[in-house]
This record gives C-alpha cells, sequence and structure tokens, in this order.
C-alpha cells in the first residue's frame, strides 16, 4: 500500500500539474470505485482545483464550490499522468481524470476492488472520512507519547493504524523501528520515555528521508515506480539480507497478510520473534538466538562427499526415513 512518502509524492506532482486548471471530466471506468452519489462526477466536471493536499493515505483534490474528491489507492492502486484524453486500461483502469494538460489514470492491479473515489460536498461531509491519526510531523513530543500509550498494543500495530498515527503502513513501520532500535512486539504502555523520544525521532527521520529520495525520483515528472520494496531499504523486505548497520541476518514474521521485518542484533537484543501459532507448536523447539538457528542449520546441513571418492556414509540401497505427514503430539488421544 502507498504510504505516508508515496502519497506526499503524488499530492505535490498533482499539485503542480493540476491545481488551478479545471477538470474537464471525471470518467468512470469501474462501477467498483465510485463510492458515493451526490455529487455525481458530471456535477464536478469543468470545476476548476483549488489545490491538492493529503489526508492520511488518501489523496484530495480540492475543488471550487467547497466539492472534494478523496481517491483512496489501497494496497493496489496506482496513479498514472497520460497525454490528455488517455484511453483508461481495459482490466485495471479504474477512472480517468481529464485535464487541459493531461490525464490522470487510475489503475488497480488487484481483483479484490478496494481502492475508491468519494465526492464529497462540505468540510464537514470531508471530516468523515478522516480516520483521525496523529501526524507525527506536527506532534509535540508529549501528545506523541500519549497517544502511544492510548491503546494497548504492541508498537508495529499502533504505528500501523490509521486511529492513531497518520500514513504509516507496513513497509515505513519496519524502517522506523530498525532506526528506533525498538523489537516490533514492544507493548507500547511499557515503553519508556527514553524509547517513546527515540521512536518520535525515527519516524520524522525515516518519513522526511524517504519523501526527499522519492522526490529526486520523480523530478519533474510523475511516480510510476510506487511500491514497498526498495533495495535501499535497511529491513523491510529483506528477509536474510544483512543489516546495514551490524551485519546480522535480517528476520521476519508472518502473519495475516503482512509481515514484520527486523534485525535480532539491532532491535531485540538476539533473540529470534516467532508469530503466536509458530512458538505455541514448536514450543521448546523454537531456536531463541541467531547463534541457534545458525548451528542447527550446520548440523541439518547435507553432510560432504568424502574427498577421497570413497564411498557414502550410508549404502546406496538403504531407504530415506519415513516421515509422518502428522505433526507429532497432534491428535493423540489425551491419557485418561
Amino acid at each position: 500500500m502507498p504510504e505516508l512518502p508515496d502519497v506526499a509524492i503524488y499530492v505535490e506532482r498533482l499539485a503542480a500539474l493540476a491545481a488551478g486548471r479545471p477538470l474537464e471530466a471525471l470518467r468512470v471506468a469501474s462501477p467498483f470505485v465510485l463510492r458515493t452519489v451526490s455529487p455525481s462526477p458530471r456535477d464536478v466536471a469543468g470545476a476548476a482545483v483549488l489545490g491538492v493536499e493529503r489526508l492520511g493515505k488518501r489523496i484530495l483534490l480540492a475543488l471550487e464550490g467547497e466539492r472534494f474528491i478523496v481517491i483512496h489507492l489501497m494496497i493496489a492502486g496506482r496513479l498514472h499522468w497520460k497525454a490528455r484524453g488517455a484511453k483508461v486500461p481495459g482490466k485495471i483502469g479504474l477512472a480517468a481524470f481529464d485535464f487541459p494538460d493531461g490525464t490522470l489514470i487510475f489503475t488497480e492491479a488487484s481483483p479484490k476492488k478496494r481502492a475508491s473515489i468519494h465526492i464529497v460536498a462540505g468540510r464537514a461531509a470531508l471530516a468523515e472520512l478522516d480516520r483521525g491519526g496523529l501526524d507525527v510531523f506536527s506532534a509535540t513530543a508529549a501528545e506523541f507519547a500519549a497517544r502511544l500509550r492510548s491503546e494497548r498494543h504492541t508498537v508495529k500495530r499502533s504505528l500501523t493504524d490509521p486511529t492513531l498515527f497518520d500514513g504509516i503502513g507496513n513497509a515505513y513501520s519496519d524502517e522506523i523501528l530498525h532506526a528506533a532500535r525498538l523489537s516490533p512486539f514492544r507493548m507500547t504502555p511499557s515503553m519508556t520515555d527514553e524509547e517513546i523520544a527515540r521512536l518520535h525521532r525515527a519516524c520524522i527521520d525515516t518519513l522526511n528521508l524517504w519523501t526527499g529520495r522519492l522526490r529526486d525520483e520523480a523530478g519533474d515528472g510523475f511516480p510510476e515506480k510506487v511500491t514497498a520494496f526498495r533495495p535501499e531499504m535497511a529491513v523491510h523486505g529483506k528477509y536474510g539480507a544483512p543489516c546495514p548497520v551490524c551485519g546480522a541476518a535480517v528476520q521476519r514474521i508472518v502473519y495475516a497478510d503482512n509481515e514484520a521485518n527486523y534485525c535480532p542484533t539491532c532491535q531485540t537484543e538476539g533473540r529470534l520473534l516467532a508469530d503466536r501459532a509458530l512458538s505455541r507448536l514448536l514450543k521448546e523447539d523454537w531456536p531463541r538466538s541467531l547463534e541457534e538457528l545458525e548451528d542447527r542449520r550446520a548440523r541439518a546441513a547435507p553432510k560432504a562427499r568424502p574427498a577421497d571418492g570413497g564411498a557414502d556414509p550410508a549404502p546406496a540401497s538403504a531407504k530415506p526415513p519415513r516421515y509422518s505427514r502428522r505433526t507429532p503430539g497432534l491428535g493423540k488421544k489425551k491419557p485418561a
């Protein structure tokens, strides 16, 4: 999902290309994308774009007459600036916004149809789309701490909750927590004042860093390579790669449709984290540290063939061991 840095650059480039110009037409290609009926696309045709803003992870086109078009990209939605009157792609195309100098194409590379457009009239109607997340840039240290401690969650979950914090998702939360040297599973009520201050600074620095990088990449054009996985990232999407700070292998925790990436040396004092289901299943067999994990991998690796070309340790006719498809201990009846 495009997060704050990506959305911020979309907003900047759209403001440069469309602000002050009339929206000649809004062509809706998918009936699923438009989530409101009044005002209609016809009602806003010809209205001038007064400004382009960010509303959390949403993109807001402010039109004359206090009307607003709110674009939510969700996970697979993307925007593309094309020549005026460009055709909407047949399979992934959602809508087209026609301006005098070009056309903004809205696509979604997913069959789930989560991306959306809302057209609303008045600031009161617009406020209903605001999830209420705190802006980490404008928040004071005290405001940031109060919001973080307002609910009992892991710090990763709190950062990615749009009702708590504004514009941070799975990818940049990994980068922020690595910069802050904090475990993604650290519980927010138990965090110290020093840890929270470190986290606040990491939020600002990380989001500014990536917004600047994406701004330089887009230049005077339009962002076309919007992705949550970038080679310059420290830990997100880098499972098994060396941490750029300490060189330890980046680890991950997979849960639901997401995953958390972290460096055990920099963030968890060398401990390996396990999701609840996996740790319950493996119990004492779950490796507790990188050293234990590497030792197990070394012992599990196949033995090298003798250098003198002699026979293998086991006869060639030996049958491979048989393994049950059932997990040991599961499904057995408990003794009476």
